[in-house]
């Protein structure tokens, strides 16, 4: 049985942005999911996706957009079907390591101070120090999505699914790339995520890297060569 690819985005997007990569896995024939990420905290999200995936017969690859990379890396883990995961300038983390704190890897100096950048808002029971994190409106297009045209940039801007605060602080749980094989695509104009960062956690995770010049969101500016990463995977562990 072919693997079926399910697609998890991250913080300030939403699974919309995979439409290119779906239309071209589709095209393949490949089965493909792209559930909504919930956005609340790295253990809750990475359950929900546990048990998304709990419903689909037959073998799984996961993939991660940014944020969505530290929730396959910890959904994988109890989840017997999946078989293989795919980062898409995206958090591969370690056991204890959040995300705030791997923005730094591979460089020299602390992490981006991602605060700086950011607009809280207040959620019902979100409980104190949290709330809803926006990336400001103002610098969006040209740091999230700088290859895409200003206008499309506007109004993901406006239209973004924020991520509670309290995820980038929280520790990641043991790391199912130690024990699954994986795949990662750098995004080396990246404005999110460091490219060194990113390099640095596709080489810990073993990962069969690429490297492309592309925004945070190469699955909508460079749909065709991560849809041919999936596609690797899938040929690799099916």
């Amino acid at each position: 049985m072919s693997p079926t690819v399910v697609l998890i985005h991250g913080a300030f997007a939403d699974a919309s942005g995979w439409g290119g990569v779906i239309s071209r896995l589709s095209a393949a024939g490949i089965t493909t999911y792209a559930p909504s990420n919930p956005l609340r905290s790295v253990s809750a999200d990475s359950a929900y996706v546990r048990a998304f995936v709990s419903t689909i017969d037959g073998p799984v690859v996961l993939v991660g957009h940014s944020y969505g990379g530290a929730v396959i890396t910890n959904a994988a883990v109890g989840a017997d079907n999946v078989k293989g995961l795919v980062y898409i300038a995206a958090f591969a983390l370690d056991e204890g390591e959040p995300v705030g704190a791997a923005t730094a890897l591979g460089a020299d100096g602390p992490p981006p101070d991602l605060t700086q950048v950011i607009t809280v808002r207040p959620f019902p029971d979100a409980g104190e120090g949290n709330g809803d994190a926006y990336l400001n409106v103002d610098i969006f297009p040209q740091t999230f999505c700088q290859d895409l045209p200003p206008e499309v940039g506007a109004v993901m801007a406006v239209s973004q699914r924020p991520a509670a605060l309290a995820t980038l602080g929280e520790p990641s749980g043991p790391p199912a790339w130690k024990t699954l094989p994986s795949w990662y695509l750098v995004a080396s104009s990246d404005r999110v995520i460091p490219p060194a960062a990113e390099r640095a956690m596709a080489a810990r995770a073993g990962s069969t890297t690429v490297e492309i010049d592309s925004s945070h969101v190469a699955m909508i500016s460079h749909p065709d060569e991560v849809a041919d990463l999936i596609q690797q995977a899938v040929a690799g562990v099916g």
